[in-house]
């Protein structure tokens, strides 16, 4: 971490990047929650997405809705595969026979969501149980992984129960009780089978004052005293005191009283009216908005800071407070509260993004489809319990005598940094101050049961042992593989014998690398298990190596591939298969390439970080393998008359034109690769290769120096002055050269 740091805050940066464990990262209002999300994007090695429960709770984690992400439809999700007709007539439920069949996830959404190591869920106080099973059955479909919760993918869940809970309807809850004991996303199914490491940050660096302190911990767990009550009720202030407190916030329950109070105390004012609008670009829907799309203002309104100042200078913060002192048609100017400076304000952008998937590196990448650009303040003489939430007073009036929800009251008091600050307009109710028991129950148990550092080390080893199996198998490739061939082995075939025949090719390659990899599996997993990182190291390295040459030969293949089927027309089912395989053989060759540096880090107790070269150096491997592929497919290309680039099946294969094959065999050796390397790729025996460079030598197109080793070209060339014909220096060799290097040599001789 970088900002502010404690031994918690590093263990969860251990359990995010060096285990594959489902994490419940909470903490009391205060305790670095936001700092360690902020931080999480320069320090993991992992492929993540963040989203949250709310459209403002995700704008403010810097992430999407949970319902954009995973398509969701609106309404209860029961975690069964039956139609929802067999358990409710009322509508607004959906199962997952509904989800697959009436709302199933787009090319696009599908290859984020595989490409997802680490799933973050941010303000999951509000996160309903139904949703998560909603979520993990997604990820599970995308991921074609229904053995492991969520398919695979790791969660990290953030957030403080004790504050604001998840909403329920009561006629949906009469349906949903039958699947959960409550609505809370720690009952979640997917959770039952895969246990949840519980990280509880316990520094809080909002509060200094440690009576205060007490007395919020004593709220969160539903062991207030009189004491506290007493206490508490001392900072009760009657309406005409609370009428003499200037530049203070009100934090009340409920939208209604929070807009009378503001649009009372703005009414107040004699001074002129102003209106400013928001300037909305692309897709920003309306329930995204910060902040009212109007902005009505007065000369000496109190106004709050609604985001953080994006210049860098830091001259306010989300929350901050300030006085409204001038204003014109395109400016607003204000006095910061405990300032005597003024501050020309400037409009501050909002984001609406999402996540997809970069065609270059097949890494996720935020896209940014739509801003809301506005003055970053709201009237705040008062505010929701609700927009409260993440928000950090010095001094606040408290109007909590009606609380409606568990932790309202909590939320309300840890806003403020000290007693010092509280007023109360109304008492405080022992009866409405109290916690969900069942969230009291969870915590407790969880804090109870688990020794972290123990838990680390057995999540690491397991995350290791996940890695040494998973990383060398090629089981999700050879199955998409063989669905493509499957789905191409119709009434039609391509023209072109190699675009034919490279898909088929392909599989068999995989399937007989297959039984290799698992064996090579099982010695990592060996030398893990003797603890003997020094050869497991060694064996990495050398076996990294072989693969990545392997699959760096078939991204090539499959560029080629992808770059012929997209001249056609047609052909854009096939290419989304193509771009598939491809994503899938990236992925491989990404964890492959990264594998080594983990197992090392993990193996000496360091924390795995961000592998920037990694990425970008297969970004550049895959411009490279499509700069050549378009050069091969263009002369590839001139032979292909239809516009489709097929043939009927059973139709005679055109005549290939020998120029073709040749100048295929050319550029791939222009582009670095030799002979062996060319007729692997190519599907075609050695010999053959070799009489395609016979006459690029003939051609002066290449040297023979550059084709055959120093040593083989001066042996044969000594004995041509004797032996005049290949027949006669076959004979003479007794085969030590085979027919397509002597007749290299031939051609290369232009004194014949």
């Amino acid at each position: 971490m970088t900002d502010i740091t404690t031994d918690k805050l590093k263990l969860a940066a251990q359990f995010v990047n060096s285990t594959s464990a489902p994490i419940f990262l909470t903490g009391k209002a205060g305790t670095g929650k936001t700092t360690f999300l902020r931080n999480l994007a320069k320090e993991t090695h992992k492929n993540y997405v963040v989203v949250a429960p709310t459209g403002i709770a995700a704008l403010h984690a810097r992430g999407v809705t949970i319902h954009s992400q995973f398509l969701l439809p609106l309404g209860s999700f029961l975690p069964v595969r039956e139609p929802e007709g067999n358990y409710t007539d009322q509508y607004g439920f959906f199962t997952q026979h509904t989800l697959g069949r009436k709302h199933p996830l787009n090319k696009v959404r599908k290859s984020v969501l595989r490409a997802i190591d680490l799933l973050v869920i941010d303000e999951v106080s509000m996160l309903r149980a139904d949703v998560l099973d909603a979520i993990d059955y997604r990820l599970k479909s995308a991921k074609s992984n229904f053995n492991e919760p969520f398919g695979g993918v790791q969660v990290l869940l953030i957030g403080d129960l004790y504050q604001l809970p998840p909403i329920v309807r009561d006629q949906e809850w009469g349906v949903l009780n039958r699947f959960y004991n409550s609505i809370h996303f720690f009952e979640a199914k997917a959770l039952q089978n895969s246990g949840l490491v519980y990280l509880e940050l316990d520094k809080i660096f909002r509060q200094q004052d440690h009576v205060f302190i007490d007395l919020l911990n004593h709220l969160r767990d539903n062991q207030l005293t009189d004491d506290d009550v007493r206490l508490l009720n001392k900072h009760y202030k009657s309406a005409a005191e609370i009428q003499e407190e200037k530049d203070c916030i009100t934090i009340t329950t409920h939208n209604y009283k929070a807009d009378q109070i503001n649009q009372g105390e703005l009414e107040a004012l004699t001074s002129k009216t102003f209106f400013y609008r928001a300037e909305v670009e692309g897709d920003f829907p309306e329930s995204l908005y910060p902040l009212p799309e109007t902005l009505e203002l007065r000369e000496g309104a109190q106004i709050m800071f609604v985001k953080n100042d994006s210049s860098g200078m830091a001259s306010y913060f989300n929350g901050k407070l300030a006085t409204v002192t001038e204003l014109s048609k395109d400016s607003v100017t204000v006095i910061m509260k405990d300032e005597n400076r003024e501050y020309i304000l400037r409009k501050e952008t909002w984001e609406n993004k999402k996540y997809v998937l970069n065609p270059d590196t097949k890494e996720l990448d935020e896209d940014v489809v739509g801003t809301y650009s506005h003055f970053p303040i709201k009237l705040a003489w008062a505010v929701t319990v609700h927009k409260s939430q993440g928000l950090t007073f010095d001094k606040a009036i408290i109007d909590v005598g009606k609380a409606f929800a568990p932790g309202q009251v909590y939320v309300a008091l840890s806003r403020l940094r000290s007693l010092d600050g509280l007023f109360l307009r109304s008492r405080i109710q022992p009866n409405l101050v109290h916690s969900d028991q069942q969230v009291v129950e969870f915590s407790s148990g969880s804090k109870a049961h688990q020794k972290l550092g123990e838990l680390l080390h057995i999540h690491q080893k397991r995350y290791l042992h996940q890695l040494l199996e998973l990383t060398f198998d090629f089981t999700p490739i050879i199955r998409e593989l063989n669905q493509h061939t499957k789905d191409q082995s119709g009434t039609m075939e391509f023209e072109d014998e190699d675009m034919q025949a490279t898909m088929p090719k392909m599989l068999e390659k995989f399937r007989g690398e297959s039984e290799v990899t698992q064996k090579f599996s099982r010695q990592l997993l060996y030398l893990l298990h003797e603890g003997d990182f020094e050869k497991l190291n060694e064996r990495l390295e050398k076996g990294g190596e072989y693969y990545r040459n392997f699959l760096a030969n078939r991204l090539q293949e499959i560029a080629l591939q992808l770059t012929m089927v997209s001249s056609f027309t047609k052909t854009q089912k096939i290419q989304e298969e193509l771009e598939a395989i491809e994503e899938l053989i990236l992925r491989k060759y990404l964890d492959i390439s990264k594998i080594r540096n983990i197992v090392n880090a993990v193996s000496i107790g360091e924390v795995p970080g961000k592998m920037q070269n990694v990425e970008q150096a297969i970004q550049d491997l895959r411009k490279q393998f499509f700069l050549r592929a378009k050069e091969i497919s263009e002369e590839k290309l001139k032979a292909i008359k239809s516009k489709t680039g097929k043939r009927k099946k059973g139709a005679a294969a055109p005549k290939r034109q020998k120029g073709d094959s040749h100048a295929m065999t050319f550029l791939l050796f222009e582009s670095g690769k030799d002979i062996r390397s060319i007729a692997m790729e190519r599907g075609l025996a050695e010999s053959t290769i070799k009489s395609h460079m016979a006459e690029g030598i003939a051609a002066g197109r290449f040297e023979l120096e550059d084709c055959l080793p120093q040593e083989v070209i001066i042996e044969i060339m000594a004995s041509l002055e004797k032996f005049k014909t290949m027949k006669e220096l076959r004979e003479h060799f007794k085969n030590k050269y085979d027919y397509g290097t002597l007749k290299m040599v031939f051609a290369g001789n232009r004194d014949i």
